[in-house]
């Protein structure tokens, strides 16, 4: 099994990449491989609408988005971390997620989604949420820990000493690991669910 975690701190070794590797150690130990993507210092441009993906099946914009992509669909999980900005999460991490999810013409479809946001004190639920809509919308049940998925630091390495914090890393990771099993074994005795035309609708209409 695989995991493909998406680092999105222009920090590399700083405080959401201490939350990251607690997850890690437990995956190993659980036996699932993983790969870490550090994708919070790169240039990473947003979404123009141009719908080219549609047709190309992939971004027009040939960047860490679509090296991302064929990484995405050969995982069973996917865990998106960020710092806290402004209650929100990182600029360059929200425009990767939005071409990621929007791009892959791929079922997401049970692949298992966690969301991780680190901080100094705030905004930490509002970023939880919104990262967590990128799972829900897709299909992707969520894993989730005995308290928020969140770190406290502010100075790079003080998110070592959370010790609440990465306890409850080490618990997502373990939940995430359980779900990713459960749901293979439930794939190989009943398959996928049932899938349906998707009804499109509008709230404007012409009457």
């Amino acid at each position: 099994m695989k995991v493909l975690i998406v680092n999105g701190s222009p920090r590399i070794k700083g405080n959401t990449s201490i939350a990251l590797g607690e997850m890690v150690e437990v995956f190993e130990k659980e036996g699932i491989e993983t790969e870490v993507l550090n994708i919070g210092n790169q240039d990473i441009r947003g979404c123009i609408a141009c719908n080219s993906c549609v047709q190309k099946g992939k971004c027009v914009f040939d960047d860490a988005v679509n090296k991302a992509a064929p990484l995405f669909e050969a995982a069973d999980g996917l865990v998106i971390a960020s710092p806290v900005y402004y209650a929100s999460a990182n600029a360059t991490l929200i425009a990767f997620l939005d071409r990621l999810f929007y791009s892959t013409g791929f079922d997401k479809t049970m692949k298992v989604g966690a969301s991780v946001v680190v901080a100094r004190r705030g905004g930490l639920s509002a970023t939880f949420d919104e990262l967590n809509k990128y799972f829900t919308i897709s299909g992707m049940p969520v894993a989730s820990s005995e308290y928020w998925n969140s770190v406290h630091g502010r100075e790079p390495g003080e998110a070592a000493y959370d010790a609440e914090g990465l306890y409850n890393m080490r618990v997502l990771a373990r939940n995430m690991s359980f779900l990713m099993k459960a749901i293979a074994l439930g794939k190989a005795e009943y398959g996928m669910p049932e899938k349906e035309e998707h009804k499109w609708t509008h709230f404007v209409r012409n009457v």
